[in-house]
């Protein structure tokens, strides 16, 4: 499709329960992934020697949607066929390897609109605001606090399956597209990630080149907010602003409410602080009484997204990681876990301790029940 910012996919509406899906300029959608980053997870599969057609088939996907085209791949089958590769091939660090096939120039207008900002820290937020808005699973932040710079990626709506996955084939994205723009020498403070840790560190710890925190609340890379100020060599301001007014017109078109600007924020902020209505209406620049009024209009309220949420961030945490239920009710500022404990049940009609049992991920339970290292890749991380 010509008239998107990653040159080929949609943007914003409800996504339908079709894995794949041909999109139009009239028919935007939220919840899914571009064509040519979801052609990654194929290409991987392949080196690594798997039969790529038939995991495809296996989640649902018809295995000729790579052959190019408006159709779009859902964000949650996305991750569930990088869990289902992981599982068949062996090699627990999938999502990295698939998360260095993109680049700069594989995201079309929006990489070009990042490679001809003023600085990085430009770059980072044209990353943030567009792909934040406009990107179909997920939602990145950018923020500084006490001398660091801090850039995360959080599932925008998905279900828990292979959300891990997603986020930690986002970070070796982000990780890429900060070495094209410094040097393929960059290297993060630090590295979080929303998961166990694997039995096997050594490809986490040769991507990234730096401290791992696993068990992590947010995907999250951290690094000096002096690299924010670091001009991008070559940089064309022409270029620059014709890119910027072609993505402003395709955002133009794109109607963008009320509902997705909460969910956008809770998504980053859920764990960060207590989403009070006040807080956030403040935030909006409004008062609580006119964003109850908007958000009824839109058919939802404050404490329906807010819940949403809570229920989202709580299932990701519990499938992926290794923190407690307490460990849980806290990240997500419950006053006390039995109070999680009830809101959790209201959400799934299970007891977290129960609905972990049943839904523990793939790479969890591989994890527990077999000891044994790792089999090595023919495929090297760079």
């Amino acid at each position: 499709m010509a008239n998107s910012v990653w040159s080929g996919a949609g943007s914003r509406s409800d996504p339908s329960p079709a894995a794949g899906t041909s999109s139009s300029p009239e028919t935007p959608l939220v919840g899914f992934i571009h064509p040519q980053v979801a052609q990654a997870v194929y290409t991987v599969l392949v080196e690594l020697g798997a039969n790529a057609d038939a995991l495809v088939a296996e989640v649902g996907l018809d295995p000729d949607y790579l052959d190019g085209g408006n159709t779009l791949v859902s964000y949650a089958v996305f991750g569930r066929l990088i869990a289902l590769g992981a599982e068949r091939t062996g090699c627990r660090h999938l999502s990295l390897l698939i998360g260095q096939q993109t680049t700069l120039a594989s995201l079309g207008p929006m990489g070009l609109l990042m490679r001809n900002s003023d600085t990085v820290g430009d770059a980072l937020r044209a990353l943030e605001e567009h792909v934040g808005r406009r990107n179909w699973g997920a939602v990145i932040g950018l923020c500084t606090c006490g001398g660091v710079a801090v850039l995360s990626h959080s599932p925008y709506r998905p279900g828990a399956e292979g959300a891990a996955h997603n986020s930690e084939r986002a970070l070796a994205t982000m990780t890429n597209l900060l070495r094209e723009l410094c040097g393929p020498g960059l290297a993060p403070l630090e590295v979080l990630l929303p998961r166990s840790a694997p039995r096997d560190t050594r490809p986490y710890s040769a991507f990234f080149r730096a401290p791992l925190r696993f068990n992590e609340e947010v995907a999250t890379l951290v690094f000096p907010t002096e690299l924010l100020e670091q001009p991008i060599a070559g940089a064309d301001p022409v270029a620059r602003r014709a890119l910027k007014r072609q993505i402003r017109q395709i955002g133009a078109d794109q109607p963008y409410t009320l509902t997705d600007e909460l969910r956008r924020y809770l998504q980053t902020s859920v764990t960060q602080l207590r989403c009070t209505a006040d807080r956030v209406a403040h935030r909006q620049m409004t008062n609580r009484r006119t964003m109850a009024r908007r958000l009824r209009a839109e058919g939802t309220s404050f404490k329906q997204l807010t819940s949403e949420t809570q229920f989202q961030v709580a299932q990701r945490l519990l499938v992926d990681t290794g923190l407690s239920v307490t460990q849980v009710s806290e990240a997500l500022h419950f006053s006390e876990p039995a109070a999680f404990t009830h809101a959790f049940r209201r959400w799934s009609g299970k007891a977290p301790s129960v609905w972990r049992l049943e839904n523990r991920s793939t790479d969890a339970k591989a994890q527990r029940e077999d000891p044994r290292p790792e089999p090595r890749c023919r495929k090297r991380l760079h």
